[in-house]
C-alpha cells in the first residue's frame, strides 16, 4: 500500500500541471514514505486537486451557460433576493465576496443596470460609464480590503474565458502573490 501511494505521489510530482505547485511550496519533498504509520505529513497537493477540479465544473458550467439577456443571479443579488456579503456599493455598482473564491480576497463587481452589457464584447461606446465605474470601484474595494498595493482585475469574456453568468462582472483578486502568466 505505502508503495502504491508513493506511486500516486510519484505520478502528481512529474505531472506538468502539479510540478509549479510542487516546486513553489516544496510540498512534496519532505514526504517520506518508508511507513504509513510515521506518515504525518500533511496532503497539501489535495488542494492542488480540488483546484483541477473546481477548474473543470467552471469550465464546464461556462460551456453550458448561455446568454440569454435574461434575468441572472446577479440580478437576485442586486435586488438582495439572495444574501451576497456586500463589500461596497454605490448608485451604479454592487460589490460583494465570491461565493467561490481563488484567492484570500475575491470579490466580484457588477453594475446595477446591465443595459444589455451581458459581457466585454457587448460593450459599446454608451457604455464607458459604467465600464470606468466598475474599474474605480475595483480600486475602492482594493483599499477597503487592504490589497491596494498588489491585487488583480480580471473580466471572463464567453465560455472560452470560463464566464458562466452572463452580467458583465470584474473579479478582484488579491491577499496573496499572483502567478503569470495567468489562466
Amino acid at each position: 500500500m505505502a508503495a502504491a501511494l508513493a506511486s500516486s505521489f510519484s505520478l502528481l510530482r512529474a505531472s506538468r500541471l502539479a510540478r509549479p505547485y510542487a516546486i513553489r511550496n516544496n510540498a512534496l519533498s519532505h514526504l517520506s514514505f518508508g511507513s504509513l504509520g510515521a506518515f504525518s505529513a500533511p496532503l497539501r497537493p489535495n488542494r492542488f486537486v480540488r483546484h483541477i477540479t473546481a477548474s473543470s465544473n467552471e469550465e464546464a458550467a461556462a460551456k453550458s451557460a448561455v446568454d440569454t439577456g435574461g434575468p441572472t443571479i446577479f440580478d437576485k443579488i442586486i435586488a438582495k433576493e439572495i444574501p451576497s456579503d456586500i463589500v461596497y456599493e454605490d448608485d451604479k455598482v454592487l460589490a460583494f465576496r465570491d461565493i467561490n473564491p481563488q484567492a484570500p480576497v475575491h470579490i466580484l463587481i457588477i453594475p446595477k443596470l446591465r443595459d444589455d452589457l451581458t459581457q466585454l464584447a457587448k460593450a459599446e461606446a454608451r457604455h464607458g460609464e459604467i465600464l470606468g465605474q466598475l474599474l474605480y470601484a475595483s480600486k475602492i474595494v482594493a483599499d477597503k480590503e487592504g490589497i491596494a498595493e498588489g491585487f488583480r482585475v480580471v473580466i471572463n469574456n464567453g465560455p472560452d474565458a470560463c464566464q458562466s453568468v452572463y452580467h458583465l462582472h470584474l473579479h478582484v483578486l488579491g491577499g496573496r502573490q499572483m502567478k503569470w502568466p495567468p489562466g
